[in-house]
């Protein structure tokens, strides 16, 4: 396993393989600037300063050039491809820091190959840069990401429930935090919606409601809910076989929550936290919840429940009910929610919705900034409607084939205090095409955004 601490390291002068990096509006000033060996060279590699091409030159031994968009305002993922190309080393950004694209030189090595026999033979390439102080946010956002991944990427059968609690309790252990895991009576008392959503799993799958707390008591509330599915059927709704292939990262929420929390923690955040993940399996057995049935939520609300594929905002419902119960400041819920979100906006951008426009704003301009954006939607109240039910206090689906991301966050609202700021994230954690330092599976999409707003709202 990658030591990701090890692959960003000071810039002492130590020796070092040259990165040139050429945009194309550079390409020939520089290339005219070499020598003819390096000029043919590169002519026999194709390269043109084009982004993320990268080219091999006979220099003082050997040196690489590497394509960017623009060599002055460097993003993330500027040296993503060369990480992941070029041998095991040490290597250094020649004429300047590497800036941001330190993040990507570390996600650009992050492979999930503990079910393959043969394991990629590359070791770490390590990279120098000359701002230290930056080394540390920058390997904490990587390991928090790594985790996210490798969490996603994780088979239903190996990462159910128990293996979540789990990996949550680890994260717990190793920042300091306590925990509480409720189950069995009291969680059917307690979380009424959990216990159903999770009922038709085997007992070794059972749900159970995950809390992690940490920080000081005197620093502002901070509530993280994650949507913790370890696998959908559909339950009695029962998915068709193309739409449970993927089902595993239905637990992406929680992973998003759990590697949030981890950046809090280690990172020292000024906040008081407070982590929730409702972790279930929706299953299909004698035990299942069926389409029809009347569920009684933590908050007292009557759910109807119109497709039993429309269980993560039923525990969620549960879980924010819990969080404001303490009166946060904030609450941010993370969750692999709709497929109506990914019809509208795609893979890549997690749809936001926000019952404050500062925190959308600041949410917004976050993203932006550091390249993990999002998009906001509305939380329209007309469509309130669709969640109408003739014998309960809601319905947990709208009849209506549309606005359905829209509709499920307003189910998600009615659990939520009015006047108490709150920002669900609808994401996908999953990447269908691979794209230097973004992988092909599982990935943090709206995470690291969170984390620059919250660094921005609570750092001293």
């Amino acid at each position: 396993m990658i030591e990701i601490s090890k692959l960003l390291q000071p810039d002492r002068g130590q020796p070092a393989t040259s990165l040139h990096l050429v945009d194309k509006k550079g390409f020939e000033a520089w290339l005219n600037a070499q020598p003819p060996r390096i000029r043919d060279s590169v002519a026999a590699q194709g390269f043109k300063g084009e982004g993320f091409q990268l080219a091999v030159l006979p220099d003082d031994g050997w040196s690489a050039a590497i394509g960017v968009a623009n060599v002055q305002e460097l993003s993330p993922w500027c040296l993503a491809r060369a990480a992941e190309a070029l041998p095991e080393g040490t290597y250094r950004v020649a004429g300047q820091g590497p800036g941001p694209a330190t993040l990507g030189w570390l996600l650009g090595q992050y492979r999930f190959d503990r079910y393959k026999e043969k394991k990629e033979p590359k070791g770490p390439r390590v990279l120098l840069t000359d701002e230290p102080a930056r080394i540390d946010e920058t390997v904490l956002a990587a390991e928090s990401t790594f985790l996210v991944r490798d969490l996603v990427n994780m088979p239903a059968g190996d990462l159910g429930p128990e293996e979540l609690e789990i990996a949550v309790l680890a994260v717990a252990d190793s920042c300091g935090a306590k925990s509480n895991v409720v189950r069995d009576h009291e969680l059917k008392e307690g979380y009424p919606m959990v216990a159903a959503v999770g009922a038709a799993a085997s007992p070794e799958r059972a749900p159970r409601l995950i809390e992690l707390r940490w920080g000081d008591q005197r620093h502002p509330r901070l509530a993280l809910v994650g949507k913790g599915v370890c696998f959908d059927s559909g339950g009695l709704d029962i998915k068709p076989s193309s739409g449970m292939r993927l089902m595993k990262k239905d637990m992406g929420g929680a992973a998003h929550a759990l590697g949030l929390a981890r950046l809090i923690m280690k990172a020292n955040l000024p906040v008081r936290l407070h982590l929730l993940i409702p972790a279930v399996e929706n299953a299909v057995s004698g035990a299942a919840f069926r389409p029809g049935d009347i569920l009684k939520s933590r908050k007292g609300l009557t759910v109807e429940v119109g497709n039993t594929d429309a269980e993560g905002r039923l525990i969620l419902g549960d879980a924010l009910a819990r969080a404001a119960e303490e009166e946060p400041e904030l609450i941010l819920d993370f969750a692999t929610l709709t497929g109506a979100a990914r019809v509208a906006l795609g893979p890549d951008l997690p749809a936001l919705f926000a019952n404050d426009d500062l925190l959308a704003s600041a949410l917004l301009e976050a993203g932006t900034r550091i390249s993990d954006p999002l998009w906001r939607m509305p939380l329209w109240k007309h469509y309130e409607e669709m969640l109408s039910s003739d014998i309960a206090d809601l319905g947990n689906v709208s009849d209506a084939p549309m606005a359905g991301s829209v509709t499920a966050a307003l189910f998600l609202q009615k659990f939520v205090p009015e006047g108490m700021a709150w920002a669900h994230f609808d994401t996908f954690a999953w990447r269908s095409a691979g794209r230097p330092g973004r992988p092909k599976g599982g990935d943090a999409l709206g995470m690291r955004a969170a984390w620059e707003m919250l660094r921005g709202r609570y750092e001293r």
